[in-house]
């Protein structure tokens, strides 16, 4: 009697997994998207918080909205957010990444493009460099590791333009070595740049035109991973048809 008893409770708990399962109730996988947190107003964490916030956020939270997806950000350094899909520490990159800096591609799947920039130069408020044509070759210029920027100010120091091209794992770290005269510029996006100087005007500038190569903005996902890009394209597709990725502009950009 005791066997049969069990025998009958372990179907009735088959029964309602199927009937769970098919209900929707199982809990969804949770994606995991990967991100470096200093990068305002795209992703970045307010003092004394762990929260990371911005547009990459919402549109990434609007995404998975729309497409049914579970997802949760983990903030890690930039120059690891490739390696972290091909260790499958990741699913999702979304960071503000230009997918067309070297050869990003080969390394990943991109989506569409969902935000366009260039660079620009931040010099001290006092400084008296006009702009990038205006540094010179006793100069240092720091920018993050990994990104476009990072790229440039290393170039320009190969070149002999520069002393030195200073790449740091953050972008905070880049902003706190201008303001102690450690180094005399920061190249970085533009509207990061502006995020930055419209809370820091009285200590810094940005100068000159923009410049560099134009930049484009895209999630990512491991290579041959199509299901899971299709699916983020189309959301992304959504958003913008809905009027919901014009919002979150006007929200963050404004």
């Amino acid at each position: 009697m005791k066997k049969k008893l069990t025998v009958i409770m372990l179907a009735i708990a088959v029964i309602g997994a199927f009937a769970l399962s098919a209900c929707g109730g199982e809990e969804a996988t949770t994606l995991k998207v990967v991100t470096e947190a200093t990068f305002k107003p795209f992703e970045f964490v307010e003092d004394g918080s762990d929260e990371i916030q911005g547009f990459d956020v919402d549109m990434m939270n609007a995404i998975a909205e729309d497409q049914g997806l579970s997802i949760e950000f983990v903030n890690i350094e930039f120059d690891a957010l490739i390696p972290a899909l091909d260790s499958n520490q990741g699913d999702i990159i979304c960071a503000g990444m230009n997918k067309l800096s070297g050869d990003r591609a080969e390394q990943a799947d991109f989506g569409d493009t969902y935000f366009e920039s260039d660079l620009m130069l931040l010099v001290k408020a006092d400084s008296d460099i006009t702009g990038i044509d205006g540094v010179t070759p006793d100069m240092k210029l720091a920018s993050q590791i990994g990104t476009t920027g990072g790229e440039y100010v290393q170039d320009l120091a190969k070149e002999g333009k520069i002393a030195d091209g200073v790449v740091l794992n953050q972008w905070t770290d880049c902003y706190l070595q201008l303001q102690n005269g450690d180094v005399q510029g920061v190249i970085v996006d533009l509207p990061v740049g502006n995020a930055y100087l419209a809370e820091n005007g009285d200590v810094a500038k940005y100068v000159g035109e923009k410049f560099g190569d134009h930049e484009e903005f895209a999630f990512a996902v491991k290579k041959g991973n199509t299901e899971l890009l299709d699916k983020l394209n189309t959301g992304l597709a959504n958003l913008k048809e809905s009027g919901k990725y014009d919002e979150l502009l006007q929200k963050w950009f404004s």
